[in-house]
């Protein structure tokens, strides 16, 4: 079983940044970790994958060149820096995490935490 505690959401004006993180227990069965949103009345989706033995990362086109996921093992802490922020990104943001499989779609992870609220106001 892992747990999976974000925190780091927050409101800020369009243009802002916030850091999104996640810390992991335990962490080092996990083949990869995931960044996902949920806006109200919409689907949840995903928005940056990293595969933790290599570190290969991969983006939404939504958020390419503006956010940037990263970890942190010493930590066991997943990150999600997010710059250039725009309305469009307000949703509730969630950490995964799978032994297995490694995807944008929230059916291939098995682990996630409770979430944490980002909202952008323009």
């Amino acid at each position: 079983q892992v747990q999976l505690v974000e925190s780091g959401g927050g409101s800020v004006q369009a243009g802002g940044s916030l850091r999104l993180s996640c810390v992991a227990s335990p962490s080092d069965t996990n083949y990869c970790m995931g960044w996902f949103r949920q806006a109200p009345g919409k689907e949840r989706e995903g928005v940056a994958v990293i595969y933790t033995r290599g570190g290969i990362t991969s983006y939404a086109d939504a958020v390419k060149g503006r956010f940037t996921i990263s970890q942190d093992n010493a930590k066991n802490t997943l990150y999600l820096q997010m710059n250039s922020l725009k309305p469009e990104d307000t949703a509730r943001y969630y950490c995964a995490a799978d032994h297995l499989r490694c995807s944008f779609y929230p059916s291939n992870f098995g682990y996630w935490g409770q979430g944490t609220q980002v909202t952008v106001s323009s």
